[in-house]
């Protein structure tokens, strides 16, 4: 099951007072968790004692068993605005719990998409296990998730796991890597509509649900731009730090210049570890010695030092990591190849880092 069962079917009820639809009529809140068959969520109610209340919960509940599933469980909380505008969210710090701890938790962000994000995250994230350390990752970009392409575990599927009494989500794990993404939960032919509230409340189900064990380096790779997702995840979680890649292209860099701002801000405070210039040059495979600045030369590189932040790397724009990416086998898998030592060089600046 996944959240949008729930909305459509929760269309299926009318509210009596205005004969719209709860959907329709902005009642649902932005909270649906799911766990096995069980399903919560809360329904905004503007009077305290709706006269409607109790036949709209039951109705609500026949619902998600007629058009869900008829073995579903709901648990529907009620809520009036009062209650939501003075709720404070907590700080669940989720690493400290029974499900696992990290020791370092960074987040991969960059301004606009089309950087090699993704790339540069799942290639990262290979390279610390090769060298030995447990590591985790999150592909939080909800509505383009490309890890499992990327891991080569498109057709595989998290079951559940019982610790402590708690049901826990089993994250795949590929290449020494544990992870897990929304792709793994929606068709991948299907765009994934959610607002922003139940983007991250997804997001934060499969952090706080999971079963991520003992980690040293639990790595997010974030969707491009700012968003509710990242607020909620820097208020959910007390990160390391954040590393920003950009091509050296100066329309990326004006967007990468946001998200280090936006990182730095008071509100936000988190730590800039520093920014990666992917596609930094192009050498061609029988020109090993030739350089083609197709972006820009040293854009990143220049804006590392514009804004006083480390400068991690520069990684080239080279056939073979595209099409490590496109076939699920990260470049840094082939031990020895030229392309491998530039994310091999950026991992030895992570792991030396004072964090």
């Amino acid at each position: 099951m996944y959240p949008q069962q729930i909305i459509d079917a929760l269309r299926h009820v009318r509210y009596p007072g205005t004969g719209k639809d709860l959907i329709e009529s902005g009642m649902l809140e932005d909270d649906i968790r799911i766990s096995g068959f069980e399903v919560s969520f809360s329904l905004i109610f503007h009077k305290e004692n709706d006269p409607f209340l109790k036949s709209v919960l039951k109705a609500a509940e026949a619902a998600l068993r007629t058009y869900v599933d008829p073995n579903v469980v709901p648990h529907i909380h009620v809520k009036n605005p009062s209650a939501i505008h003075n709720s404070q969210s907590s700080n669940s710090q989720i690493f400290q719990s029974s499900n696992g701890a990290a020791t370092h938790i960074i987040a991969i962000h960059s301004g606009k998409g089309g950087v090699g994000k993704s790339t540069v995250t799942a290639n990262l994230a290979v390279a610390l296990a090769k060298a030995g350390y447990r590591v985790g990752l999150l592909d939080a970009d909800i509505h383009g998730p490309s890890m499992p392409k990327m891991f080569r575990v498109e057709d595989c599927r998290p079951y559940s796991v019982e610790i402590d009494g708690r049901t826990l989500i089993e994250p795949i794990e590929q290449y020494g890597v544990k992870m897990l993404s929304i792709g793994f939960f929606v068709d991948p032919g299907q765009a994934v509509i959610w607002r922003g509230g139940m983007a991250s409340n997804a997001l934060k189900q499969l952090i706080e649900d999971a079963n991520w064990g003992e980690l040293d380096y639990f790595l997010i790779d974030l969707p491009p731009g700012t968003s509710d997702i990242h607020l909620t995840l820097i208020s959910e979680l007390q990160l390391t730090g954040v590393i920003v890649v950009t091509t050296p292209q100066p329309v990326a860099l004006v967007d990468a210049r946001k998200g280090v701002e936006m990182f730095r801000n008071e509100k936000v405070n988190v730590n800039i570890l520093g920014l990666i210039e992917n596609m930094a040059f192009f050498t061609p495979a029988e020109l090993p010695e030739n350089k083609y600045y197709i972006f820009g030369k040293d854009g990143g590189k220049k804006l590392a030092e514009e804004l006083h932040v480390p400068l991690l790397g520069q990684v080239p724009l080279v056939q073979s990591i595209r099409e490590g990416g496109d076939e699920g086998m990260p470049i840094v898998l082939q031990e020895g190849h030229p392309a491998a030592t530039f994310f091999d060089s950026i991992v030895q600046k992570i792991v030396n880092c004072k964090l």
